[in-house]
């Protein structure tokens, strides 16, 4: 039976973080883009039902719900958007950091 080099069980390891600072950053960057998914839809929802479309446009109460969650789900797509856009930049960033060491 053969041995296993040492090379193969050093590939099975789990990796090892690069160092704290990598981890604390993702993980504000997750609690930020949190916190934007909860209040940026649910604060342009409200806005946009009182002030524009009832208030400015006009429209009824039930036609000023209606507007307002489609700007609401528009929203939280853009919000989501901007997180993966963020997720990706960083993590492209450090497995170049990584790559380079």
């Amino acid at each position: 039976m053969e041995r296993p080099d040492k090379a193969a069980l050093n590939a099975l390891q789990p990796p090892e973080f690069r160092n704290e600072s990598s981890l604390a950053s993702t993980l504000k960057t997750l609690l930020f883009f949190t916190a934007l998914m909860i209040t940026v839809p649910i604060g342009l929802y409200f806005t946009t039902k009182s002030y524009i479309f009832e208030g400015t446009l006009g429209m009824s109460n039930r036609d000023s719900y209606f507007y307002a969650a489609i700007v609401a789900a528009v929203a939280v797509h853009v919000v989501l958007a901007l997180f993966v856009y963020v997720a990706w930049n960083e993590g492209s960033r450090q497995w170049r950091e990584c790559k380079q060491d």
